[in-house]
């Protein structure tokens, strides 16, 4: 009953999409992942970010779940982004089949070495992302732009134009807020407190929509993971809810969004 029900909603969704060329290669899922790279995480926190993905592409209950769709096979591609001119796309569209285009996609991820770039434009990252959906050769029943990020948004447009731009063209936005910095914010003046609570307001958007904070970097192998699964099962958007990982409403007044530009321009005025 669950499967019909979440066919029912990939049909909606689907219907919500452009019409895309005659040709394209049907899949259930085309997602973008977007990693920040930017200059308030050091090498180590990079290396941990790109093995978590390459372990979690490398896992059987991954590979389980894209087999499991419609379809049985993904488009995924990864970039890398920093400041509003600093994206990069490390691996192409990668059609992703089962367990050897799985562990091929993973290997050739932990081959690219991550470097660090300047600024945090999530606005700017989240244009190009959407950007890599048009005549990407694949047809996919949901397109997902997966965000991870350790701080606001301080430079390019303001965030929520990006998003709404991005949903509106009928793309979901979904976040990795990772609020390792610990209580004292050891990050640096671009950090934030409630990071999770920003990127509920500010960042992720869309139908099924959700974030999952991580709250140590111990913990961002399975967060990855878990997020992944969820993005790329035939179940989704079901599962987050039952799994109760979309945000319901928090208490207090609502996040700031500008709060990057605003600590930017403050730094400078100093």
């Amino acid at each position: 009953m669950l499967k019909l029900v979440a066919l029912a909603i990939c049909g909606s969704l689907l219907n919500s999409i452009p019409a895309k060329a005659a040709g394209e290669e049907p899949v259930d899922v085309e997602l973008v992942i977007a990693v920040d790279v930017s200059w308030s995480m050091d090498y180590g926190e990079l290396d941990i970010q790109r093995d978590g993905y390459v372990a979690a592409f490398r896992s059987a209950e991954l590979q389980q779940a894209i087999t499991d769709g419609m379809h049985g096979r993904v488009a995924v591609t990864y970039v890398e982004w920093a400041g509003d001119t600093s994206q990069q796309v490390v691996l192409p569209w990668t059609l992703i089949d089962g367990k050897e285009a799985a562990e091929a996609f993973a290997y050739r991820l932990s081959e690219a070495r991550p470097d660090r770039m300047r600024r945090t434009s999530i606005s700017s990252a989240i244009d190009f992302a959407a950007g890599l959906f048009d005549r990407n050769g694949f047809e996919g029943m949901r397109r997902v732009i997966d965000v991870s990020g350790d701080g606001p948004n301080n430079q390019g447009r303001p965030v929520t134009d990006a998003r709404d731009a991005a949903v509106a063209r009928g793309i979901t936005i979904n976040g990795l807020p990772l609020m390792t910095q610990g209580e004292d914010l050891r990050g640096g003046w671009g950090s934030i407190r409630d990071l999770d609570r920003y990127y509920t307001d500010c960042v992720i958007g869309g139908p099924g929509s959700f974030m999952i904070p991580v709250n140590d970097w111990a913990q961002f192998p399975q967060a990855v993971r878990r997020k992944l699964v969820l993005e790329l099962a035939g179940l989704w958007p079901i599962r987050a809810r039952q799994d109760r990982i979309v945000p319901a409403a928090m208490e207090g007044a609502p996040a700031n969004c500008l709060i990057g530009e605003a600590q930017w321009q403050e730094r400078w005025q100093r």
